[in-house]
């Protein structure tokens, strides 16, 4: 691979080992993120199952909000990462104002509505009027922590996609750590604090996330970087908004198409009864640490393939999307062994559950690690490969289509028609991501994203890396 195909001044290197450099770091971090998450609930849930549960179900309103973010975040990702390939800087730092405005403007409104109506949420979830109360009180707290991380995760997604991978890692790795340390004191009241239970959680991640917000503003005051320029958020790039929404509007359908479905899996599963709910959370929990180095992968995915078809090596574009294809399918049979594995190590685990709900889990755990293989590969294809190229329609009808016209019909029919048990219910969610790979492989054959998406441009109207804005 060339130097130009990897992005301004970096050394030349093979695919794997530039999939290594991208994916690595991103994959730790992610790995770091479960860990939060998993403290909160493990750490909660040696207090009580009901506010593990609790706690589960208010994250579904951070959950449905990160995917208003994601998408903000991916048809960014996708466009600076060919403009970077293209040394474009001053289009680099437009897209990032306007993804940055977009992300305030929906975050604000998640901060509101959490503040406010934090039973009315809960609400939506679950009729336990102790779920509700105490997931209330989370949601309540936690309601800043929306704003925060709307500007930090714009602006370190930027950083990933202009060759400072590492260093974004390390600022979003930080202030996880950070969580997993007050999180311990704010809940168990050590060191004379008072005990605060689940609100102590959810002030942990108020204070990481404001921590991760102010390591990026200082970052961001760095000259000879790309930066969030307030000037460019005040009087938005028309052209490249037009575009940027072109690529972003199909993105948001996808995730609201999916991001619902899920929803409305935790919607089933809270009506279930609380142990069905409690061992969700759990199997949860397990997937999304397994499941970093997938992430990781998608993620490098799309910078790799966005570099090249920016720079335009379309050809090279399609062989290196069949070679990581290839590697979707090896991570996700080991992230998916992995989780499986879990399921005998149960015994060991600091978790406060009642036997109904353990039997559950130890089921739920081998479901997650089959569903991992198709996890990976699909979000390697969708959200890595095809985003890359801009192909962004794609992913909205696929999950429209598999999730709202067939998956849930069935959970549904399953759970409140025919009253089947929780577990089944739940494996029958779980063939999503099989019963539409071969939709998804077949689009990928067709080679429709391998594009180039910038704005044409004279070398001269080109702002040079490296040169202060």
């Amino acid at each position: 691979m060339s130097k130009e195909s990897t992005g301004p001044a970096a050394k030349e290197r093979t695919l794997g080992s530039r999939m290594l450099h991208l994916a690595f770091p991103m994959a730790i971090q992610s790995l770091l993120t479960s860990v939060v998450n998993a403290s909160d609930a493990v750490m909660l849930g040696a207090l009580s199952q009901n506010e593990m549960a609790a706690v589960s179900l208010a994250g579904q309103i951070a959950f449905v909000h990160m995917l208003f973010l994601s998408s903000c975040m991916i048809g960014q990702s996708a466009m600076v990462a060919q403009y970077w390939g293209k040394k474009d800087k001053q289009a680099v730092e437009e897209i990032t104002a306007i993804a940055a405005t977009a992300s305030a403007v929906c975050s604000l409104i998640f901060a509101l509505l959490a503040l406010i109506f934090p039973q009315a949420l809960m609400s939506l979830y679950t009729s336990d009027p102790n779920l509700i109360r105490s997931g209330a009180i989370y949601l309540r707290v936690v309601s800043p922590s929306y704003l925060f991380l709307g500007f930090s995760q714009i602006y370190l997604c930027t950083m990933k996609n202009t060759d400072r991978v590492l260093k974004s890692s390390i600022f979003g790795t930080v202030p996880v750590v950070m969580n997993v340390i007050l999180n311990a004191f704010f809940i168990f009241g050590l060191a004379g604090l008072p005990k605060m239970g689940i609100a102590g959680a959810a002030l942990a991640t108020v204070l990481s996330r404001l921590t991760e917000l102010i390591l990026a503003a200082i970052e961001n005051g760095k000259k000879r970087v790309v930066r969030l320029r307030l000037s460019y958020m005040i009087h938005i790039p028309q052209k490249q908004a037009k575009a940027y929404f072109r690529y972003t509007k199909p993105v948001l359908g996808n995730m609201i198409a999916w991001g619902g479905a899920m929803t409305m899996y935790s919607v089933i599963m809270g009506h279930l009864g609380s142990d069905a709910v409690a061992a969700s959370a759990a199997a949860g929990i397990v997937k999304n640490i397994a499941g970093c180095a997938s992430s990781g992968l998608g993620a490098g995915t799309g910078i790799i393939i966005g570099n090249l078809l920016g720079a335009g090596k379309l050809e090279e574009a399609k062989k290196a999307g069949t070679r990581i294809m290839h590697m979707s399918l090896a991570v996700g049979a080991v992230s998916g062994a992995l989780i499986a594995l879990t399921s005998f190590m149960l015994p060991f685990l600091p978790l406060n559950l009642t036997d109904p709900a353990m039997q559950f889990l130890k089921i739920m755990l081998i479901v997650c690690g089959i569903n991992m293989v198709g996890k990976t590969a699909n979000s390697t294809l969708i959200s890595g490969i095809f985003t890359a190229g801009g192909d962004t329609r794609f992913g909205f009808l696929a999950d429209l289509i598999n999730l709202w016209g067939v998956i849930l019909p069935i959970a549904f029919i399953s759970a409140f028609l025919f009253k089947l048990p929780a577990w089944l219910v739940y494996c029958l969610m779980n063939l999503d991501e099989f019963t539409k790979m071969p939709f998804e492989y077949r689009h990928y054959r067709k080679y429709g994203w391998v594009t180039d998406i910038t704005e044409k441009k004279e070398m001269n109207e080109v702002a040079k890396i490296g040169v202060d804005g």
